[in-house]
């Protein structure tokens, strides 16, 4: 492939893309590439794939997928960080003490 002509596919082929951030759907490749990996790239980055023949656009139904699979990770992952921030104050507050003491020496069989 000459090179002006490899250019102008990849200009025309960016141009063409209207989202910012592109869905990608890899294909198989001789080298070794994986295929049916979805993911989201940069213009230039989609474009470059697709010229190659190395992925395709996503469809509408694969795009609200990917994008709902992105949303329960990242639920998940945010419940996971929540979890391990929870914090216990124990606060030393000598009325609360006095109160729970009269209490308890007040029920049948408190100590004090």
């Amino acid at each position: 492939m000459d090179l002006k002509q490899y250019f102008r596919k990849l200009r025309e082929t960016e141009s063409g893309l209207a989202d910012p951030y592109p869905i990608v759907i890899s294909l198989e490749t001789a080298d070794g590439g994986k295929g049916d990996v979805i993911s989201e790239v940069s213009r230039a980055v989609a474009a470059k794939l697709i010229v190659e023949n190395r992925a395709v656009l996503a469809t509408e139904e694969q795009r609200a997928s990917y994008f709902q699979d992105q949303d329960l990770a990242k639920k998940a992952a945010e419940k996971v960080e929540l979890a391990r921030r929870v914090q216990v104050a124990i606060i030393a507050d000598p009325e609360l003490q006095t109160s729970v003491s009269h209490r308890r020496a007040s029920q049948p069989g408190g100590t004090k």
